[in-house]
C-alpha cells in the first residue's frame, strides 16, 4: 500500500503524542484526538469504566463496538493471531494506513471488546517513527450520527469537557478510512468485501489483496 501512502500531514501523532495519551488512557482518561482522516476520541480497552464513559460522551449504544488502534502491524496481527495465516497476510498488506479491517477475534486478548458476533475492528495508523504502546479503543470524536469533527472546534463542547486530554493537531483532511471485511477470507470460498470506501481506493484495496480471494462486494 506504500503508493498509495497519505501525506505527512494526515498522521501527525509523533511518539510524544502516543506517549502522552498511553499515559492518560491507561490511567482511565479519554482522549480527544487527531486520526487521519477526522478527530477521534481513545480509551484503554481494559477499563470498562473508560470505555463506557467514552460512549456516554457519544450518547452512543455501549454495545456497539469500537475500533482497536494499535500502534503497530506485528502488534495487529499478533492480537489476533489464530485469525489464520489468509487473514493475516491480507493485514499485513493493508496495514498502516488510513484502512480498517473487520476480523474474526476468536478468543484472543481482545475478544470482550468484539462485537457480539466476535468481530474486531483493527487499526494502525501510518506514524512518523515507530512507537512501543498498548492498544486503545477509539472511535470518532462526533455524537452518535452526527457529523465528523474535521477540527477540535468542531467536537461538540460535552465531549471536549469530558476529555482528559485533547491533543489539538489542526485540521484533518475529512477523509474517513476505507474498511474492509477481510472475515470470509479463511472460509470455504475465500471472500473479502469493501464495507466503507474512504481514503484508500477501492481499486488499491483489490490490488494489495490481489491472489488472496474474490471480492464479495
Amino acid at each position: 500500500m506504500s503508493a498509495d501512502a497519505p501525506p505527512p500531514d494526515v498522521a501527525p501523532l509523533a511518539p510524544a503524542d502516543v506517549a502522552a495519551l498511553t499515559a492518560t488512557t491507561t490511567a482511565g482518561g479519554v482522549v480527544l484526538f487527531p486520526a487521519e482522516g477526522v478527530y477521534g476520541l481513545a480509551a484503554d480497552p481494559h477499563r470498562p469504566d473508560a470505555v463506557a464513559r467514552m460512549a456516554a460522551l457519544k450518547s452512543r449504544d455501549p454495545q456497539k463496538p469500537s475500533a482497536l488502534m494499535l500502534w503497530s502491524v506485528d502488534a495487529a496481527a499478533a492480537a489476533v493471531a489464530g485469525a489464520g495465516e489468509t487473514v493475516l497476510t491480507a493485514l499485513r498488506r493493508l496495514l498502516p494506513g488510513p484502512v480498517g479491517v473487520l476480523v474474526p477475534a476468536g478468543d484472543g486478548p481482545f475478544a470482550a471488546v468484539c462485537g457480539p458476533d466476535g468481530t474486531l475492528g483493527l487499526r494502525v495508523p501510518r506514524l512518523p517513527a515507530p512507537v512501543d504502546a498498548p492498544p486503545v479503543l477509539q472511535t470518532s470524536a462526533n455524537l452518535a450520527g452526527g457529523p465528523d469533527a474535521l477540527t477540535v472546534d468542531d467536537v461538540p463542547a460535552t465531549i471536549r469537557d469530558g476529555c482528559a486530554l485533547v491533543l489539538d493537531r489542526g485540521p484533518r483532511p475529512g477523509r474517513p478510512s476505507t474498511l474492509v471485511d477481510l472475515r470470509g477470507l479463511d472460509g470455504p470460498r475465500a471472500t473479502w468485501a469493501i464495507v466503507r470506501v474512504g481514503a484508500v481506493p477501492a481499486a488499491a484495496i483489490a490490488a494489495a489483496l490481489d491472489g488472496l480471494g474474490y471480492r464479495a462486494d
